[in-house]
């Protein structure tokens, strides 16, 4: 005998395309953790080639090229471990885990902040250079700006913009009916049939196993039986 509450829900839509965006957005920040890598070396290389020219001393562009190395190396860190957490998140959301979508939410909206930030910082550095003092190091810094490769700063901006967009379609993907269905504590299902008794005897059958004990013999007739009488 089957009970309705018994039979696993079939899983939504939402649930399954909040879970893909989240493997999606994994699987990119991997990439644009493996891509900064591989162009740190001809930015640095591109770099140091134009501050040659320079009044910048040699100190100075060590430690441009050390800021640029130790900003990288940690941001490809952070972005790999943020792309194990995404993947984490998106197992949790299959498994129907209600922690997991409530961490889901929390991550998105900090992941949103980010990624406005990122766009809003990258729009500010095109826009405005920097202003300093030192005419060194306004110097260093737009040549740093120009190391680059050609197309990082389009990516970084893409990117940017992708992130926030898909922070957003997850969280809404989550609030949908369907997905509050999905994570939605089960309750349990009906207690089965209990143990059945067993069936009676049939009328005038006598009960089977050995006499009842009785710890005192039954009282005697004090009249002799009717043949014995006189």
């Amino acid at each position: 005998m089957s009970y309705p509450d018994q039979v696993p829900a079939r899983r939504p839509v939402a649930v399954t395309l909040a879970a893909a965006v989240l493997a999606l957005m994994a699987l990119c920040a991997g990439a644009y953790a493996v891509a900064a890598l591989l162009a740190l070396g001809g930015t640095v290389d591109r770099f140091r080639a134009a501050a040659a020219g320079t009044t910048a001393g040699p100190d100075d562009v060590d430690g441009v090229v050390l800021l640029v190395r130790a900003v990288t190396i940690v941001s490809a860190v952070l972005t790999v471990l943020v792309g194990v957490l995404l993947v984490g998140l998106a197992a949790g959301l299959l498994a129907r885990r209600a922690g997991a979508r409530v961490a889901t939410w929390v991550v998105c909206g900090l992941g949103l902040l980010c990624g406005c930030c990122g766009l809003a910082t990258l729009v500010v550095q095109r826009t405005s250079p920097l202003r300093t003092d030192d005419g060194t190091a306004e110097q260093l810094t737009g040549l740093l700006g120009d190391a680059y490769p050609s197309w990082w700063l389009p990516v970084n901006g893409g990117l940017s913009v992708g992130q926030a967009l898909g922070y957003l379609v997850v969280a809404l993907l989550l609030v949908l009916p369907a997905a509050n269905a999905w994570f939605r504590p089960r309750s349990p299902g009906p207690a089965g049939p209990g143990p059945v008794p067993p069936a009676p005897p049939p009328y005038g059958t006598a009960p089977q196993g050995p006499a009842p004990y009785h710890p005192y013999p039954p009282p005697q007739s004090p009249l002799p039986p009717i043949e014995d009488r006189p």
